[in-house]
């Protein structure tokens, strides 16, 4: 009997990470026009659609003229080719940081499952970089409009995900993080 409270103290203490991490929030104001163009992905949380990437991952937002914008995603395989995915994201009425992707077929835009949340939860001022997710946590892609990042800010961006509880053992990092340029001493 005595294994209940002990087996019931373990389970809360193994949870006690996601009950103590702030909520997954989206980003206030998002400025599609400023989000548009040409991303590089730096790092990501594993999933299936994107196993056969080994690197030169970029995605590409473009203004559609119903509103929606138009996702392009690419990647470079183990043999060197480069995949490409489209796909279509829309935003969430009220909810400026948040859209929902699909990248299933048009005639099957009204099946509520093929459409993904796709938040940005942290995004540089002058649009450099983002951090995207979702509320359940099990994605996440730090995104640079350069094909590369700072080793400290990557570590700045990382410290705000773990803060809204994403585990990140399994972060797969995509492409070259440099380290800050010395400064000249005075």
């Amino acid at each position: 009997m005595r294994l209940r409270p002990a087996l019931f103290t373990c389970l809360l203490l193994a949870a006690a990470p996601t009950f103590a991490a702030e909520p997954v929030r989206a980003v206030e104001a998002l400025d599609i026009d400023r989000y548009a163009g040409q991303w590089h992905e730096i790092a990501h949380l594993p999933v299936s659609f994107q196993k056969q990437c080994v690197g030169d991952i970029t995605a590409n937002y473009g203004l559609r003229r119903d509103g929606r914008i138009s996702v392009t995603n690419a990647c470079r395989n183990r043999e060197g080719e480069r995949v490409v995915a489209d796909g279509v994201a829309r935003p969430v009425e009220g909810q400026p940081g948040q859209l929902q992707v699909r990248f299933a077929p048009d005639w099957l835009s009204w099946v509520p499952l093929v459409w993904a949340d796709y938040w940005v939860i942290a995004l540089d001022p002058e649009y450099q970089w983002a951090v995207v997710g979702e509320p359940d946590r099990r994605y996440l892609w730090i995104l640079s409009r350069l094909p590369e990042m700072d080793r400290t800010l990557f570590e700045q961006l990382k410290a705000k995900a773990v803060a809204m509880g994403y585990d990140l053992a399994p972060l797969k990092i995509m492409a070259p993080l440099r380290d800050p340029a010395p400064t000249p001493a005075d």
